[in-house]
């Protein structure tokens, strides 16, 4: 009883120091202390790998974040949202929609119901790589879904479909928000005009 107590407090404690280091922005120190526990066959838990995961989100680290995520697979430690959403923040962070869409496929194959963060994550690396078929491919999957709709979401299409100069696309994306009563913004109206610019369809 007493040993089983030992590990629990231990990987607690782990757990602990690499969440630290994660909001320290040390996520070199992070994986460190998870090999540290690997080394010591001390027992993960998902929320050890999150932390981890969240940790390499915050500093950018998308490849190892994404190892990381391959490594819960392998050790067969559930897969969580917040470790597919760490995982995918960090894709969009340095723009790597391909990734983050794999990521997302994995996600929805391993049954992991993604959230609104996830699809804003996702749809917002595709507005920065002007992949706006990718972006509307994520919005009609989030009505599949029955995902409760988010401006930002939105936003992130109306954007993508602006840079590629695919005024019609974001003036339809447009008038759907009006039509589900949600909220515009500076960003939003910004994005239809230009879009709409773009396009010669001032009028």
């Amino acid at each position: 009883m007493m040993a089983k107590e030992v590990v629990v407090s231990n990987t607690i404690t782990f757990n602990a120091a690499i969440s630290a280091c994660g909001k320290g922005g040390a996520w070199e120190n992070a994986l460190g202390i998870l090999y540290v526990m690997l080394e010591s066959k001390v027992e993960l838990h998902t929320i050890t790998f999150s932390a981890a995961i969240t940790s390499c989100e915050k500093n950018g680290e998308w490849e190892v974040a994404l190892q990381l995520l391959h490594m819960m697979a392998q050790f067969t430690i559930q897969l969580d949202a917040m470790a597919f959403s760490a995982s995918i923040s960090a894709c969009k962070q340095l723009g790597e929609w391909r990734k983050a869409f794999s990521t997302l496929s994995l996600m929805i194959q391993r049954q992991v119901e993604p959230d609104t963060i996830v699809f804003t994550a996702a749809a917002s690396t595709c507005e920065k790589n002007g992949e706006w078929e990718k972006a509307l491919r994520l919005v009609s999957l989030m009505a599949r879904c029955r995902m409760e709709f988010d401006g930002t979401t939105f936003n992130a299409a109306i954007s993508s479909c602006e840079r590629s100069g695919e005024w019609e696309q974001a003036l339809q994306l447009f008038t759907s928000m009006a039509g589900m009563e949600m909220e515009s913004n500076t960003i939003t109206y910004n994005a239809a005009i230009s879009a709409c610019e773009k396009g010669s369809e001032w009028e």
